[in-house]
This record gives C-alpha cells, sequence and structure tokens, in this order.
C-alpha cells in the first residue's frame, strides 16, 4: 500500500481548511497515534476520549446520519443509557448537545412475567437519584458526537470512507481506505475496530467469534399508548419473549419486542390495526389500548463473542467484539466501558498505544465482565422462556421475593446504571 497524494473529504473540517487538507499537510501524509474504524456511537466516543487526552486521532467512517430536525418523529432504533453512559458523554461534551435535541429521563422500572402475579419494580426515588436512565435515539447520540468530534483540532473525520485492508508492523500499522476518489493509505500505531457486529477489522485481522444464534428477532417501532407511560420502562415477559416500552418524551413511547423470527416476520406483515390489538393484548392492556405511529422493523438477534479482543497494534471494542440479548439494553453501555477502559489505559503511558501488553490490559478488564453480562442475560432468556408449572411458579416467586428485599434490589439496579 502506497500513500497517494489526493486527500478523502473529510467531513470534521469546514470548508476554509479544505485546501488545507489537499496539500502537503494531508491528513494522509502524517502518523496518527490511533486510528477508529466506526464513527458510530462507540467508536465515536472513543476518538472524543483520546482527542481529550491529546492523541492525534484519525475516526473512518462510510455513513454519516442525516440532520436532527425537531419535528422530525423518533427514530426507531433508540438506546437506554445509563448513568455512567452519561457521565462519559458529560465529561467530552456531547451530553449537552444530545439534550439540546432530545433526550427522555426514565424514573422508575416496572418488570413482571405474564404467566403469573410475580413483578419487581425500580424506582429512582428510593435511591436517591433523579432518574434511572434516559433513552435517546441512536442517531441523536451520534450526531452529537460527530459534532464533537468536529470541534476537536486532534481528530480527523474521513468520510464517507471504507477501511479496505490492513498491514501490521513492529512499529506500524498502515490503513487503506477507500472512497469514491480511490484508495489512500493511512498510518497509526494502533487500529481499532468499532465497527459493529459484522467487523471488517476482526475479520481481517483472522479474530474468530463465537456465536449463538438466538432464533429471535426484535421488532422495533413507535407507539402512543392510550393511558401515559408515567416515564416508566415497562418490560412484560412473554413466553414468546419479553416486550418491552421505552417512554419518549412527546409522551410516546419506543417498542422492542423480542419474538421468534418466523413470528416477528408475521407481525411485519399484519395490517396496522390487527398489530395495534395484537401489541395492545401481549402487553396485556396494562397502558390501555396500544396504537402504533411508524412503520414497523425487526433484526435478528444473536450473541457474539470475540476470541480475543485485541492483538498487537489491533484493539476491538463494542459490537465489534461483543453483542447480547437485548432484554436489558445493555449492549451499548457495554461498548462504552469498553472505551473508556481503553482510553484510561492509553492514557498517561510513554508507551505505543499499539504496545499488546498494554491492549492486553484492557481485554483482561472487560472481556470477564461482558462475558459474564452475555450469559446473565442468555440465563434470563431461557429462565423466561419455559413453561414448566414449577419453573413459572419458581419465578414469579423469586420475582416477589426480590421485590421485597430494598437493599439487593437497589444494588441490582445501582449495578445496571453504573453508580
Amino acid at each position: 500500500m502506497q500513500t497517494p497524494t489526493n486527500s478523502i473529504v473529510d467531513s470534521a473540517t469546514d470548508s476554509s481548511a479544505d485546501s488545507a487538507n489537499q496539500a502537503s499537510d494531508s491528513p494522509y501524509s502524517e502518523k496518527y497515534d490511533v486510528i477508529v474504524n466506526g464513527a458510530g456511537m462507540v467508536g465515536a466516543t472513543l476518538g472524543c476520549l483520546l482527542a481529550q487526552q491529546g492523541k492525534k486521532v484519525a475516526v473512518v467512517e462510510a455513513y454519516l446520519p442525516s440532520a436532527f430536525s425537531a419535528d422530525d418523529a423518533s427514530e426507531l432504533r433508540v438506546s437506554a443509557i445509563s448513568r455512567a453512559s452519561q457521565r462519559a458523554f458529560t465529561a467530552i461534551g456531547s451530553w449537552e448537545k444530545m439534550q439540546a435535541m432530545r433526550v427522555s429521563p426514565y424514573e422508575s422500572m416496572h418488570v413482571w412475567d405474564s404467566t403469573g402475579d410475580g413483578e419487581i419494580h425500580f424506582d429512582a426515588a428510593e435511591l436517591g437519584e433523579p432518574n434511572l436512565g434516559y433513552i435517546v435515539e441512536n442517531k441523536v447520540v451520534q450526531l452529537a458526537l460527530l459534532d464533537v468530534m468536529r470541534e476537536s483540532d486532534n481528530i480527523t473525520l474521513i468520510t464517507p470512507s471504507s477501511l479496505t485492508a490492513f498491514e501490521v508492523s513492529d512499529d506500524s500499522v498502515l490503513v487503506e481506505v477507500e472512497n469514491e476518489s480511490g484508495k489512500v493509505t493511512l498510518s497509526a500505531d494502533l487500529l481499532v475496530g468499532a465497527d459493529g457486529a459484522n467487523s471488517k477489522v476482526r475479520n481481517l485481522a483472522g479474530i474468530s467469534l463465537k456465536r449463538n444464534d438466538y432464533a429471535q428477532k426484535g421488532l422495533v417501532a413507535t407507539v402512543k399508548t392510550e393511558h401515559s407511560h408515567q416515564h416508566t420502562a415497562w418490560q412484560r415477559f412473554l413466553p414468546s419473549g419479553p416486550l418491552a416500552l421505552l417512554p419518549l418524551s412527546d409522551g410516546s413511547c419506543s417498542i422492542v419486542w423480542t419474538l421468534p423470527a418466523d413470528q416477528a416476520d408475521y407481525y411485519l406483515a399484519m395490517d396496522e390495526g390487527a398489530f395495534n390489538l395484537a401489541i395492545s393484548e401481549a402487553f396485556g392492556h396494562h397502558l390501555g389500548d396500544i396504537e402504533v405511529l411508524s412503520q414497523r422493523a425487526a433484526f435478528p438477534l444473536l450473541g457474539r463473542h470475540a476470541e480475543h479482543y485485541v492483538k498487537p497494534r489491533i484493539a476491538l471494542v463494542g459490537d465489534a467484539a461483543h453483542t447480547i440479548h437485548p432484554l436489558a439494553g445493555q449492549g451499548v453501555n457495554l461498548g462504552i466501558k469498553d472505551v473508556v477502559e481503553l482510553a484510561n489505559v492509553l492514557s498517561n503511558t510513554s508507551r505505543s498505544p499499539g504496545s499488546y501488553s498494554l491492549l492486553r490490559r484492557y481485554e483482561r478488564a472487560r472481556k470477564g465482565d461482558n462475558l459474564l453480562t452475555q450469559k446473565t442475560m442468555e440465563g434470563f432468556k431461557m429462565l423466561f422462556g419455559h413453561n414448566l408449572p414449577i419453573v413459572k411458579t419458581a419465578r414469579n416467586l423469586g420475582l416477589n421475593f426480590i421485590n421485597q428485599l430494598a437493599p439487593v434490589k437497589n444494588e441490582i439496579i445501582r449495578k445496571a446504571m453504573g453508580v
């Protein structure tokens, strides 16, 4: 691979800097401390954290979201942002930008079993906290992070471009990226794959992946409920999978309905009136009648875990390293914990960011926690999917028992919140 003289369009720079980027100080003629492949929620957060440390960072991204408008309907894909993730966003200056767009705090969480009377209720007031977390559209998170990257002198955002290859040597990693003008090569001490479940970095690095096909899909949509959502995250466990209603600031809810794959496809094809009735009944009419406001979509649910998170001058974060069942909404929060840990490991050291022994500290710190969370979610999936009378009785009794043990219950939710 050779470094060309032409330059990819860099969305992190304004028009006044275009000529500079195309001259001798092109972003392709210099070496970076870190190249991050992927400017989604996790990759962009890492780029901002590293830039705060004074590191020179390049972030490569193929697609950027459209601009935000307050008049637009809520996006279908949302995330439950924990207080720990909020702290990370606040530290890099993106949280205020999200608030200026649209965030939806939730003050309580109610979970119950459709096969019995078992339930558990978490309340921020019992913890002395203002809320348990926030429901935020993925697009809002990404746009706020992109704004922070554009404001940073230490970040070069290279888009639209796609990573096509890389070569690792003793002192650097050469990364080939491609756009409509051709291929260019970047040089760095470390390449980070923050490029999602189908990570190109992971695949090219030859890192194997353990997969668990849950034979389920997550059906998502925005709905309106007859009665107020009460700023509460609701989740009803059905034999087919959990149905979650997540409160949005305009009074509507974002749903994530876990279903067997063929059943999800059936609900996608159902006419609107029939779907409204089906979801209202599935939710037990707990908030009255439910009416869908948006298109419906579904995505397959698979558990994935990379055999290794790191190699010399290579690291994986977020979905590139692991994906979990969404029933507890912890996916993106685990990814944010990954990048906070990686940034901490790379701070205050004179060693190269690509040092394998240094990167192994990150892997050891995060791999166990991610794997434990993944297996715990799979355990809950199996527990609530069983229809044996003895299992149903046990889990309903268990929910009610924990609900009465305030210290235990509060410790569970504090851990999930990251406080």
